[in-house]
Order: C-alpha cells, then sequence, then structure tokens
C-alpha cells in the first residue's frame, strides 16, 4: 500500500514502549504513536490508553522521507482536525515557518506567552 500523510487506517498495537506503541498497519509495515500522540492531554502511563494486540484508528501525521518511518496519531482523531488553519495534510507540500525577510525573532512569541497560558488554564478548569 502506498501511505500518505493525513491517511487515517485501523492498525493493531503490536508493541508499547516508554515513549510510544508500535502499530502494525500491515503485514509488512508498522508505524509509531509517540506517547504525545496517544491522546490529547498529559499521558503518564500509555498503558491507559493503549494495550498490545489492541485495533486502533489512527492518522498517519509524518513519513520520514529518508528512513520511510511511519509517524502515527489517536490523538488528531479525537477532536475534529482543523485542516484550513494547519494547512492540507496529503499534499505533501512543506511549509516552513521562518522567511529571511522577519526579523522579528522571538518577540512575538513573548508578547503573546501570557495570553496562551491564560487561555491553556481556561481549558483545563473547563475539562477541554
Amino acid at each position: 500500500m502506498n501511505y500518505r500523510t493525513g491517511m487515517v487506517l485501523e492498525g493493531k498495537v503490536t508493541g508499547i514502549q516508554p515513549y510510544g506503541a508500535f502499530v502494525a498497519l500491515d503485514d509488512s509495515t508498522q508505524g509509531l504513536i509517540h506517547i504525545s500522540e496517544c491522546h490529547n492531554g498529559y499521558v503518564e502511563d500509555i498503558h491507559h490508553y493503549l494495550k498490545v494486540g489492541q485495533k486502533v484508528k489512527v492518522m498517519i501525521i509524518d513519513i520520514d522521507e529518508f528512513t520511510g518511518k511511519i509517524s502515527l496519531s489517536v490523538r488528531c482523531l479525537e477532536r475534529q482536525f482543523d485542516f484550513e488553519r494547519h494547512g492540507q495534510m496529503g499534499n505533501q507540500r512543506k511549509h516552513y515557518w521562518t522567511t529571511r525577510k522577519v526579523t522579528t525573532g522571538f518577540a512575538p512569541i513573548a508578547e503573546r506567552l501570557t495570553g496562551w497560558v491564560d487561555e491553556a488554564l481556561d481549558n483545563i478548569e473547563q475539562g477541554k
């Protein structure tokens, strides 16, 4: 099968390590769900979310062009993914978040940080 970024597939968990879970996508292809991609929010123990032998619906979020390693996510499927905001996955077009014309450095991040922290704390209080 020809896998592409953005594809949603069903696979079977074949192994679990502290950093993530390996998922067989077919007889000869497997990918990895990193612990940060197995659930929205903090994950203390991946075993609380995934078990060996479990069938799981995953989204391909990256395919390393050099090694062919496939990165998978369950987290992307827990909430509706905003393709317009994040760019169309699957068209394989890389988007670079920097440009030579902009020289503001980290100033915009520092200006917005307090608002982001407040928003995150509000989300936590509301149980999101």
